[in-house]
């Protein structure tokens, strides 16, 4: 009876391989959930129903987005890790949700790296610096020295308290050695209307909601935060070549999955993505959202995550950003 049951248990096990990869292989046999971890009409909503659309084409299912705004993407990140890991439940994730979160809870209730798996990373887009037109500053180089000069005299806006453009901010003090007050707004549009008013000299946010007021002259564009130059506006320097080198952050959105998901759906979604993004439609919608598309490998992905965790988890200590 032993040898039965020990013989039962080896077949069974054997099994499992073969039954997963059939598994992955009928994928996808019923409609995709993807989760969008903010509201309708935002930037990650965007880019998921114009990448949902062409998905649902090229797999024969249909791809549902499912908006769970809330908690800065929390409460759409903790429905896709409950998910069973099979691949009908994935999520448009972002900079925030993704990256800034881990740094700035100190308990999630979930782990980003352990608890998902990096499909690949849809878009990438800097972030910009814009000054009140009327500040003297015409540079990097010269804003750094002003403020400087003024140790405590002037303020910046962001989105909110633990945003994208609170920690690029955050990040840009420490770099360039300044001291420039934090005055958190409720979304960027606030943030830039005190940036034409005078009010707040500075904002380090998305390259879209500030374009039409960089181009009518009401702010003025300093450098963006990536590494190289964005192609929408090759003529903005960056702000590691303008006197911070090594100066980088972005904001991008990206397809994952609960951990645990086969390899083989993984491989085939990020091969449809990368193709998807790389199509004139595509490639146009990510231009109006002030990106270009990536389409990486689930390993170069989740490198950026990690990288991006690990730069967020050191300006959230130096600058004692918290929100526990």
């Amino acid at each position: 009876m032993l040898r039965l049951l020990a013989a039962t248990l080896v077949a069974a096990s054997a099994a499992l391989p073969f039954a997963a990869h059939a598994q992955s292989a009928a994928y996808p046999s019923k409609p995709v959930r993807l989760i969008v971890p903010s509201p309708p009409g935002d930037g990650s909503d965007l880019m998921a129903r114009a990448i949902g659309d062409k998905l649902s084409q090229s797999l024969g299912q249909p791809v549902v987005v499912d908006n769970r705004p809330g908690a800065g993407g929390r409460v759409g990140t903790e429905a896709a890790v409950k998910a069973a890991p099979d691949g009908y439940t994935l999520i448009m994730g972002n900079a925030g949700s993704h990256g800034i979160n881990a740094a700035l809870y100190r308990d999630l209730g979930y782990d980003i790296e352990r608890d998902f798996v990096a499909i690949t990373q849809v878009m990438r887009a800097p972030n910009v610096l814009v000054v009140n037109a009327a500040l003297p500053a015409k540079n990097v180089t010269e804003f750094v020295a002003l403020l400087k000069a003024n140790p405590g005299k002037y303020s910046y806006g962001s989105g909110g308290n633990g945003s994208s453009a609170h920690f690029t901010a955050e990040l840009f003090k420490s770099m360039a050695g300044v001291d420039i007050a934090h005055i958190p707004y409720k979304g960027a549009t606030p943030a830039l209307t005190d940036v034409i008013a005078g009010q707040v000299v500075m904002f380090m946010g998305n390259l879209p909601p500030a374009m039409g007021h960089i181009k009518t002259g009401r702010v003025r564009a300093l450098a963006v935060t990536t590494a190289q130059r964005s192609p929408l506006v090759p003529e903005i320097p960056t702000i590691s070549e303008s006197g911070l080198p090594g100066f980088e952050t972005v904001a991008w959105f990206g397809l994952f999955a609960p951990a645990g998901t086969p390899r083989e759906i993984v491989d085939r979604l990020r091969n449809e993505v990368a193709r998807i993004v790389q199509l004139p439609d595509i490639r146009e919608r990510i231009a109006t959202l002030g990106g270009e598309p990536v389409g990486n490998s689930p390993e170069a992905f989740a490198a950026v995550v990690k990288s991006d965790i690990v730069k967020w988890r050191q300006v959230a200590k130096s600058a004692s950003i918290s929100a526990d």
